[in-house]
């Protein structure tokens, strides 16, 4: 600790402050470790700034250098001037390793610089200083000294010390407080000319020349998909950075030529591609890039994207520029033409993924408002809307996919550039979002924004089932639970209990979809889910909803895909002391290998051979796929079969922005197996009761009401009816997915149940805060409404109405 007294003597030994403040040209860097072990640098450099509006002339004057102690200053001549808010660029000494090279050095001399300790002195005359000792920068004729590291010779206190690879420089602001430690910052070395070619360390050998090259950017891209040029390593492409992307493995930054060329369908924007190296860059900054041309296809099936990659240089220009207009998005109405994309001529007036093609790389923006097709992804911060508000719209805000003729040629995907607040479908995106035109795999072009427009919230409701008329009425339900296990948060327990009892009504029967192990994606070969559901249970009785019992047969460990580990399976929930009478017929037998079969008695009655059971379980149809849990019910005097799916994923699949169109449905190819599978077990049943059989086949069925896998598992409607067809086409859906509001989830019904309600419940889909990523259905089995005169309440109809 210091005595009052050395603390007095240690405060009196701080230097004075120099007095002779320079108003115009300043030392803005110092570097000495050029060509030294580790070096990026050839050489050592000085650079000059000239932060006043007016250029300064430095004819005659001297850049010197000496040692941290030593009394001799070596020096280098300097002409010419530096312009206004510019800079100008002394080259010194090489050594003998560095692998890049200045800018081309307004001056040049062969002073070799210390890595780690000197004085740099920016003098008037062209006359070496003599005989100043530690008090150089009060000397005649000096206008600005630096010293860096160990020594006293210097304005006030030293700046930092340097090493091989860090150089000191002067803040952006070019403050002279005649304290080098204060004004000085240790760094990555970064040079300037008076041409504004600034060149830093970090960059690939090769830059530096400040003379663009052959070919723009409209060159490269070409007026057709692929680029002509691809594959060609190409020198110094001009255009000014219009985004930067910073954070992941695909980082870089867009390049935008300001000056277009006549023909409407080459791209005057590109991508740079840097791997996991953060671009040095900045937005506004005029670049050179030389790279090599590649064409990127970020997933099996997809277009590619025109990237410079490879060994990529940067030289930069001049910063600060504007950034060419962004060109407002008018995406046609028809989404593309079928065939290989990349053999055919674009046609941007009449596609819109040939729209987006012949803007790729370039700045466009969303000049009206839009809204919202799909829930804010906060996880990613993505989100979707629509660029054409009258294209199949949902009652609720959302646009339909109906058929794969109409993809919904309006969706488009931003990508915003910070975290974005929730927001659920129906909301509305203020006019503004701005940003270049990318590729990826998940949405397919997007819009990579550099800002993006105000969201004002939707007053988008929950839904929820009417009460039961009749107390013997049967309500059957099916709900994707998506990836449920007992160390998932209590929060996502309860808020799937309170859909079941608020907004489902507490069915008497609930096929689950994803109830995961006990331990989820931990694969240490545990399948019992009994913590699962019954921490499931629980939070049903504590929301209000009945105790529910629970019947499922366990898979074989790893074998039913979904989550590594997680052992996903279909289970049934059902009340045995609801208002319909449901009851479990328990029949010994079902096993996760062991298939269950219709039993034929007498006078055509039918049950099964298990219960629960599986459906033909070691069939190769059910590779790596959930198998079908069959279940049988009795209510009343009634028997009930439900049949509980959950198909094989889409996993696979090329996107719907595919290079050939339309695209390829390769996973449509088990689950029309899995569909026959079912099917056939169906048509038992019903051939062995005379038809006579009440069947309910439900859930996450993994494809479309149009798909050939639904025609094949509802013998196209004459085995099976699928309930969808009930409800008006603008409501049909469950499931959101790249902005299209869509079917996966399905409850089909034999001919035996004539009279029903039904409808889906949307809780979730639309809404950024889900308990699940599917929203549930449920259907009524009607009482009372056999005979001549059926009442009104028979007639199909949706139970399901806003939460008030």
């Amino acid at each position: 600790m210091l005595t009052p007294l050395a603390l007095a003597a240690a405060v009196t030994a701080v230097p004075d402050r120099a007095v002779a403040l320079s108003p115009d040209v300043v030392i803005s860097a110092v570097y000495g470790g050029g060509g030294n072990s580790g070096a990026t640098f050839k050489n050592d450099f000085v650079e000059l700034a000239n932060p006043t509006g007016n250029p300064v002339s430095v004819d005659g004057w001297s850049v010197q250098y000496t040692s941290a102690a030593g009394a001799v200053f070596q020096m280098t001549a300097l002409s010419g001037s530096i312009p206004a808010h510019g800079r100008y660029l002394v080259q010194e000494a090489a050594g003998a390793g560095g692998t890049l090279s200045l800018p081309t050095p307004d001056a040049a001399g062969s002073v070799p610089m210390s890595a780690t300790s000197g004085v740099v002195a920016l003098v008037t005359a062209q006359v070496p200083l003599v005989g100043c000792g530690t008090s150089c920068a009060t000397a005649p004729n000096v206008k600005d000294l630096v010293g860096y590291g160990a020594t006293a010779n210097a304005e006030t206190l030293a700046a930092p010390g340097l090493s091989n690879t860090t150089a000191d420089a002067r803040a952006a602001t070019l403050v002279d407080t005649d304290d080098n430690s204060a004004d000085f910052a240790a760094g990555v070395p970064r040079a300037t000319n008076t041409a504004g070619t600034t060149v830093t360390a970090t960059d690939t050998p090769g830059g530096g020349d400040p003379t663009p090259g052959a070919l723009r950017i409209h060159d490269i891209q070409g007026s057709g998909r692929i680029s002509p040029v691809v594959g060609q390593n190409i020198t110094n492409v001009p255009g000014i950075v219009t985004r930067v992307r910073s954070t992941g493995s695909a980082r870089g930054f867009w390049i935008q030529d300001p000056t277009a060329d006549a023909d409407p369908l080459t791209s005057e924007g590109v991508f740079v591609f840097r791997g996991s190296t953060t671009p040095t860059v900045a937005v506004g900054d005029s670049v050179l890039v030389s790279g090599r041309v590649t064409e990127f296809r970020p997933a099996a099936g997809a277009q590619s994207l025109t990237e410079l990659g490879g060994t990529v240089t940067t030289t930069t220009l001049s910063t600060g520029n504007a950034l060419p207009a962004a060109e407002p998005v008018a995406l046609p109405a028809t989404y593309t033409k079928s065939g290989a994309l990349e053999t055919q001529p674009l046609e941007p007036a009449g596609y819109a993924l040939d729209w987006l093609e012949v803007h790729e790389g370039m700045r466009v923006t969303l000049d009206q408002d839009t809204r919202l097709v799909a829930p804010v992804d906060t996880a990613f911060d993505e989100i979707w809307v629509t660029t054409r508000p009258t294209q199949n719209p949902t009652p609720r805000g959302g646009t339909i996919y109906g058929s794969y003729d109409d993809p919904n040629s309006g969706r488009l995907m931003i990508v915003a550039p910070g975290d974005v607040a929730g927001a659920d479908v129906g909301s509305v995106l203020a006019a503004g979002t701005t940003g270049p035109v990318d590729y990826q795999s998940f949405g397919g072009y997007v819009i990579a924004a550099g800002n993006v427009g105000a969201i004002t919230p939707s007053a988008l409701k929950r839904q929820q089932v009417t009460p039961t008329i009749k107390k013997k009425d049967v309500s059957v339900a099916t709900y994707n639970v998506e990836n449920l296990d007992a160390a998932d948060p209590a929060a996502k327990f309860s808020q799937l209990a309170r859909g079941i009892v608020t907004n489902l009504g507490s069915p008497d029967i609930v096929a689950l979809e994803e109830v995961q192990d006990d331990n989820g994606p931990v694969d240490d070969g545990t399948v019992a889910a009994d913590q699962t559901m019954a921490k499931l249970v629980a939070a049903i009785q504590a929301a209000g909803g009945p105790a529910y019992s629970w019947r499922s047969v366990d898979p074989v460990d790893d074998a039913d895909g979904g989550e590594p580990g997680g052992n996903i399976r279909q289970v049934f929930l059902f009340n045995p002391n609801g208002g319909g009478g449901v009851s479990f017929v328990d029949r010994a037998g079902g096993t996760s290998t062991t298939g269950v079969s219709v039993v034929q008695g007498k006078k055509n009655a039918v049950t099964l051979s298990a219960s629960p059971g599986r459906i033909d379980p070691t069939n190769s149809a059910w590779s790596s796929s959930r198998k079908p849990l069959v279940g049988e019910f009795t209510y009343g005097n009634d028997r009930l079969f439900v049949i509980a799916n959950h198909f094989n994923s889409k996993g696979g699949d090329y996107p719907l922005s595919a290079a050939v169109q339309p695209p390829v449905r390769s996973s449509e190819t088990q689950r029309t197996q899995q569909a026959t599978l079912v099917h056939d077990f169906v048509q038992d049943l019903a051939t062995k009761s005379a038809g006579k059989a009440k069947v309910i086949v439900l859930g996450d069925l993994n494809d479309y009401q149009f798909s050939p896998v639904l025609q094949t598992l509802t013998g196209n409607g004459t085995l099976l009816r699928n309930l969808w067809d009930t409800l008006p086409a603008d409501q049909r859906y469950s499931y959101v997915f790249d902005g299209n509001s869509q079917v996966l989830d399905h409850t089909l019904v034999s001919p035996a149940i004539r009279y029903f309600q039904y409808g889906v419940v949307h809780i979730n889909a639309e809404f950024s805060d889900q308990a699940s990523d599917h929203d549930p259905q449920v259907m009524r089995i009607l009482s009372g409404c056999e005979g001549d005169d059926v009442p009104v309440r028979c007639l199909p109809s949706n139970p399901v109405v806003d939460v008030p």
